[in-house]
């Protein structure tokens, strides 16, 4: 699995892969604490899968963030 880490915050976007959930999530988790808007999309790299999935973390404001992995 192959986990893309997309940090977007006014005009600037910033893309970064990581082989890793936890690094992935844990860059995300960085960028977010820093004010920025990021998504985790997490896709397969075998040329048959279907589907990719996708996971969002709110800019941070208060030095708390939620995960929310049920979607």
């Amino acid at each position: 699995m192959a986990f893309e880490i997309v940090a977007e915050r006014d005009s600037e976007t910033v893309t970064m892969k990581r082989n890793s959930s936890l690094i992935a999530i844990a860059k995300a988790r960085v960028w977010a604490s820093e004010g920025w808007t990021v998504r985790i999309v997490v896709s397969d790299e075998h040329p048959t899968a279907s589907g990719e999935n996708s996971i969002s973390l709110p800019a941070v404001r208060d030095q708390q963030a939620v995960l929310d992995l049920a979607s």
